[in-house]
């Protein structure tokens, strides 16, 4: 499986892509090419174009969850009419509250594009539950919370079936590519918490092997002891490597970096798993 980073909040040296605060990723396996979140703006075409890679070929574009960092470039897609995409609808994978309206006090942070637009160029695939795509990719649906430390304050509000409720992004989710070295886990910002998706990830594919953890892992401004928590936990799965970005700050990094094997992430990197 092929990995390309085409959205992350920096770019790799030496390679002279657009970075901004998102996250955007192309997975490549022999049968399934997948479009992993799309950033905020129209920097993933850009970027993609540049790279030499055509996205109308993609057989579908997979939401971690409906923030505007991650979904917001589906808008500028379908402004750029059929071209962008190929002419073709390609399968729009989702949790089923990915579309929810999102605040932050006055500002809407949720998809500028609402489902009934997007179903004009994808073909939408709701799902709560793990769905498989192709023969090794697993869409992990909603993830069970199962510790004390991880996903506990919600990010603005959101409209639920009894009104507005604080946001605890319930449709936070992640991707999982079942390689023959291990579990390549991709995740886009992991509202759910890195552990709780890491240990689901294992559950779901039957197989403990972990090769590496790609994405954000929603570590801003962590306290000790969740960084020690995350760094503990994630030690005992043994990933061969680990390469968080977007929403993982400096301080987090250098922690992890103590017990785990931690690489750079960036614009234009390429990652190849067998």
């Amino acid at each position: 499986m092929k990995l390309t980073v085409l959205i992350d909040n920096s770019a790799i040296i030496d390679r002279y892509f657009l970075a901004e605060p998102g996250f955007s990723c192309l997975l490549e396996d022999d049968d399934t090419m997948l479009l992993f979140d799309a950033g905020y703006s129209a920097a993933f075409l850009d970027n993609a174009a540049a790279m030499g890679i055509d996205l109308g070929a993609i057989d579908a574009v997979v939401l971690s969850h409906g923030h505007d960092d991650h979904a917001g470039g589906l808008r500028h897609w379908l402004a750029r009419g059929p071209a962008a995409g190929g002419g073709r609808r390609p399968a729009l994978i989702a949790h089923p509250r990915a579309f929810d309206p999102k605040r932050l006090g006055d500002l809407a942070i949720g998809s500028p594009a609402g489902l009934p637009e997007l179903s004009s160029r994808f073909q939408p695939r709701l799902s709560s539950v793990p769905l498989a795509l192709g023969a090794r990719f697993v869409f992990l649906g909603e993830i069970p919370r199962r510790n004390g430390c991880e996903a506990r304050e919600p990010i603005g509000d959101t409209d639920g079936p009894t009104g507005t409720i604080p946001d605890y992004i319930v449709d936070d989710s992640a991707i999982v590519w079942k390689g023959d070295e291990g579990l390549v886990i991709v995740t886009g910002c992991s509202h759910s918490g890195i552990v709780n998706i890491a240990e689901y990830a294992i559950e779901v594919c039957g197989d403990d092997r972990v090769a590496d953890i790609v994405g954000g892992f929603h570590l801003l401004e962590a306290t000790d002891e969740r960084l020690g928590f995350t760094a503990g936990r994630l030690k005992r799965l043994a990933p061969r490597a680990v390469h968080p970005g977007h929403c993982t700050d400096l301080a987090a990094r250098i922690r992890l970096a103590a017990d785990l094997p931690v690489r750079e992430l960036g614009v234009g990197l390429e990652l190849e798993y067998r």
